[in-house]
């Protein structure tokens, strides 16, 4: 065989290799039965779109847990909000955009959880997002700041108990150790 021949049958050996790895199934069926005999037959259209769909979502899943590693040591995220349920709290029908009023919103899922006598302001007029963010956080909880800097973002006014709150704050205890961010039966939802 001369030059030419080789130069051919190897041209000809790289295009059919090429065409194997980089086309779509179906051309690489047809590719390889028309070149070689008893190339197995492809699998129904059904099977391609079960395997494609395992594979997508496999994919999904395992960027979700790679996001949620990254966010596990310091940020948050809202179930619903992660599982794309939005119409859970969205309503693209509806005036305001959500399934309920702005203020009433997160009582959808959130039932009762104001208990006792005293009721911490933003908590008992729907203000959630006063300290959380609907949907993705940096801090745990879908808080909008640090715990430790969370309740002095409204709260600037001179501790009652100034020198007890001094000393609490000088050994990094903060505020939720012992007050319950929403409610409580004790005056200053004391735990």
């Amino acid at each position: 065989m001369g030059q030419k021949g080789k130069i051919g049958v190897f041209l000809f050996l790289a295009g059919l290799v090429c065409m194997l790895c980089a086309c779509d199934p179906l051309t690489r069926y047809k590719v390889a039965s028309t070149v070689f005999d008893g190339v197995p037959h492809l699998p129904p259209p059904e099977q391609y779109c079960k395997d494609y769909h395992n594979q997508a979502t496999a994919r999904e899943r395992e960027e979700e847990a790679k996001k949620k590693a990254e966010r596990k040591d310091s940020g948050s995220i809202h179930p619903p909000y992660a599982m794309k349920r939005c119409n859970g709290c969205h309503d693209k029908n509806s005036e305001s955009g959500f399934v309920a009023p702005k203020e009433k919103l997160c009582e959808v899922c959130h039932q009762n959880f104001i208990k006792g006598s005293f009721g911490h302001g933003p908590a008992i007029v729907g203000s959630c997002l006063s300290c959380h963010v609907p949907h993705e956080a940096k801090f745990p909880r879908l808080l909008k700041f640090p715990k430790e800097e969370l309740c002095q973002s409204c709260h600037h006014e001179a501790r009652m108990t100034r020198n007890l709150h001094d000393i609490v704050a000088a050994k990094k205890i903060v505020c939720s150790d012992c007050h319950d961010p929403h409610s409580g039966n004790r005056r200053y939802f004391l735990k």
